[in-house]
């Protein structure tokens, strides 16, 4: 597949950004560009109502055991009064948005432009398009009350625990994070308590919002105990002010 000219130039934008000191101008350009960009982001997604994100590889296909459980995962969350969020891309992200769409739930995606991936996939009511990973990875954790990670690669790994990072330090409040993959995850696992007895990190850091399992329903139960009624959450999305000109199309 050919990379277009648009996605070359983003690309070319984000790789002499993160190559050290530029011209105060050329940094002052840069900036602008992800102002305007969060900026979209803000205005496409201020209305949907609390999410729960679900992270997972974009590679799995529609016959793949995890693919048809990102699934039912997408429809439990629209049962709970939540708007599924994704990546917006295939895999996992589809599936998962699959899910919240044919059950009547609101599917949302924040997709990023790459040169061989990633088209919005078809399940989405509402998706915004970004040009830089930090950006979409900030837009996906502020709308969020729960994040589920299926299993994936790097950037998989990359958003959970930019999470759960978030979370430990108190940048954010301590959401539900639940990873749906036992045998997936169990070197994870064996890490986690690595971690633990060196003292890198703390039992308590993962002792009531992390859960690690194989059964949605547990899933979705942990998030009602630690999402919704922690935080008093209510379903549907936020309601525009009509008087400052809002309004909000599904």
């Amino acid at each position: 597949m050919k990379t277009n000219k648009i996605t070359e130039n983003y690309l070319h934008s984000e790789r002499r950004f993160l190559q050290g000191p530029r011209s105060r101008t050329r940094e002052l350009k840069f900036l602008i560009k992800v102002l305007f960009e969060f900026i979209r982001g803000f205005r496409a997604l201020h209305f949907v109502g609390p999410c729960v994100t679900v992270f997972g590889s974009a590679r799995f296909k529609d016959d793949h055991e995890y693919y048809q459980k990102a699934v039912e995962v997408g429809k439990e969350l629209t049962k709970l009064g939540f708007a599924v969020m994704t990546g917006g891309g295939p895999g996992i992200m589809e599936a998962a948005n699959k899910g919240a769409f044919l059950n009547n739930g609101l599917s949302i995606g924040c997709n990023i432009v790459l040169p061989h991936e990633q088209k919005e996939n078809p399940y989405l009511h509402k998706w915004v398009n970004f040009r830089y990973f930090f950006v979409r990875k900030t837009l996906l954790l502020k709308y969020s009350y729960a994040f589920i990670i299926m299993p994936g690669g790097w950037g998989t790994m990359d958003e959970m625990f930019e999470a759960l990072t978030l979370i430990q330090t108190g940048k954010t409040e301590e959401f539900p994070v639940v990873l749906i993959g036992k045998e997936y995850w169990k070197n994870l696992l064996n890490l986690t308590q690595d971690m633990i007895a060196y003292k890198t990190i703390s039992e308590s850091d993962i002792k009531s919002y992390y859960l690690v399992t194989d059964d949605v329903n547990e899933a979705m139960q942990h998030i009602k105990k630690y999402s919704i009624k922690k935080f008093g959450l209510k379903k549907g999305p936020v309601k525009p002010n009509w008087f400052l000109g809002e309004f909000f199309k599904k």
